[in-house]
């Protein structure tokens, strides 16, 4: 380990990120407001986030960190992206909240609709796990079916209904099922293994005229990046109409991320209804749900499926994402986050095999999942099988070096628009280090 190296150890084992962390056990459930952030399933102390700019965060002990997880796959445009920065300053000196509807809304979700024509109208809420929870609910208010299929692995928030073989979060924990979820509710939860199609046919052959919706990650990106196989999104858009079911697309993470639009348009499908978060908030807390007018319009108040969010249609959270929406239109935006983004899967694929390390590299546009695994990986028992006691050493190693991966093997790795490709050629470096320990 180089001096450099052994200063951000030093630094890390030492004061104020530990002196922290002690103070937030004490008043947050497990020091953290998300579980993946206590590092349980990696080993070693959580850091404590001060700040961050660009392509780093810089922590409470004034280390730089070359950050991957963006937030989740939130921060396309990295850390306070001057555009989206100014927008939410400017938004703060004219009110944080109304309750009442402004013309950001509509603006916001003219680039969107504009974006993805089969969307007609969309509804904001705060959350992913509000989208998916009203995309479902809307599903069963308008077939009048209480059953829903889900896959293995795919997460879709913390809502009841999909708390079942739910990817990473419970994954990370080792949580095989949460208790608070009542079993008939969970009864009402079919899974199917991910690009299983016959398994879907046989839940609607075994549910009759039962199930209200499908609903999928079109890339799954919560047991690890695993990408569907030819012909599986499109069969599960025949199997829901087929069978008088809505197909709901969960595009929280994938949506904006692969092209200025939805992953399903690149895929050849068009859900009933789909759900989006993450990039369209530019790091602000917002998500929505949209599809058809023909459904939205069961929506109150011109429906009787109810919902409704204090803090829906945030003016804040509005004016970020619109100032990040209009980043996307640059020429050649994704196509230059796209090249660097290869440059590091092919870069960690080379770098096991010099090493001698069972791995595969699940990838897709700026997103991808290093799994330690001698096997593809194309669903969650795959992904399962994978050395988490080895991910674990390989994160800390990273962290060791500046590097900050997803502090749980059963996450994706983001590359935003703020890294350049001396931080790719960095970090397959430490890759390459990490590796041989």
């Amino acid at each position: 380990m180089n001096p450099a190296q052994s200063q951000i150890k030093r630094k890390r084992e030492g004061t104020r990120s530990r002196e922290i962390f002690k103070r937030a056990e004490q008043v947050l459930v497990g020091g953290v407001n998300s579980p993946v952030r206590a590092f349980r399933s990696v080993g070693g102390e959580p850091f404590i986030v001060d700040h961050g700019r660009g392509q780093f965060l810089y922590d409470a002990d004034g280390n730089e960190l070359l950050d991957y997880v963006c937030s989740w796959g939130a921060m396309l445009l990295g850390h306070a992206h001057p555009a989206v920065t100014a927008a939410i300053s400017r938004q703060a000196e004219r009110g944080t909240s109304f309750g009442a509807t402004t013309e950001m809304e509509v603006e916001l979700a003219t680039l969107i609709t504009s974006a993805i024509p089969f969307i007609e109208k969309i509804r904001f809420v705060s959350s992913g796990t509000e989208a998916t929870m009203s995309a479902l609910r809307l599903a069963r208010g308008v077939t009048k079916r209480d059953l829903l299929v889900k896959f293995e692995g795919n997460y879709h928030g913390h809502s009841d209904s999909f708390l079942s073989q739910s990817g990473s979060g419970l994954a990370t924990l080792g949580i095989a099922e949460c208790p608070g979820v009542p079993e008939a509710l969970a009864a009402l939860t079919l899974n199917a293994p991910y690009n299983d199609l016959n398994a879907v046919e046989q839940l609607f052959s075994h549910h009759p005229d039962k199930v209200a919706a499908i609903i999928v990650e079109p890339v799954a990106a919560n047991m690890g990046v695993v990408l569907p196989e030819p012909g599986f999104l499109a069969g599960l858009r025949d199997i829901s109409r087929k069978n008088g079911a809505l197909l709901i697309v969960d595009e929280v993470i994938t949506g904006f991320r692969l092209h200025n639009g939805a992953a399903q348009q690149l895929m050849g499908i068009e859900a009933d209804l789909t759900t989006f978060g993450k990039i369209i908030g530019g790091g602000v807390p917002v998500a929505a749900y949209g599809g058809r007018a023909e459904l939205m319009n069961n929506v109150a108040p011109l429906g009787p499926v109810y919902q409704a969010g204090t803090l829906a249609g945030n003016p804040l959270a509005m004016s970020a994402g619109i100032a990040t929406l209009k980043q996307l239109c640059a020429p050649g935006f994704y196509e230059a986050v796209e090249k660097r983004a290869r440059r590091l899967a092919d870069g960690l694929r080379d770098a096991a095999e010099k090493a001698g390390v069972p791995a595969q590299v699940n990838a897709i546009g700026s997103l991808a999942t290093f799994f330690f695994a001698p096997q593809p990986v194309r669903n969650y028992s795959d992904a399962k099988k994978s050395d988490t006691k080895r991910y674990g050493e390989f994160f800390r190693n990273m962290l060791e070096r500046g590097i900050f991966l997803a502090p749980s093997p059963y996450e994706a790795a983001f590359v935003s628009a703020a890294h350049t490709d001396a931080d790719i050629d960095r970090t397959l470096a430490a890759a390459s280090e990490s590796l041989k320990n």
